[in-house]
C-alpha cells in the first residue's frame, strides 16, 4: 500500500531474492521511462523503496504520480 508523507507517495516492496527485486525495478524503470516520470529508489537485496512526487509542480504528488503508484501495482 503506497502511503502519501512529506509531499511524497511511499511504498516498498519486497521479494524472495535480489533477482526479483531486480527484474520488478527493470519493469519500473520501463513503466517511468514510458510516463516520463521518473521515481527515487533504493535497493538492498530484496528490498526495493519508492518515492513519487512531481519536481515541476513543485515536489508535492499530483495525479501523474498517482496513475505511476497505480501502473506500479500492476505488475505485482
Amino acid at each position: 500500500m503506497w502511503n502519501e508523507e512529506n509531499n511524497k507517495l511511499k511504498r516498498s516492496f519486497v521479494f524472495a531474492d535480489f533477482s526479483e527485486a531486480f527484474a520488478f525495478m527493470t519493469r519500473v524503470a520501463l513503466l517511468a521511462e514510458q510516463a516520463n516520470h521518473h521515481p527515487w529508489w533504493s535497493n538492498v537485496y530484496n528490498r526495493v523503496d519508492i518515492e513519487l512526487q512531481t519536481h515541476d509542480a513543485g515536489n508535492i504528488v499530483t495525479e501523474k504520480d498517482r496513475a505511476l503508484a497505480a501502473a506500479i501495482d500492476r505488475l505485482i
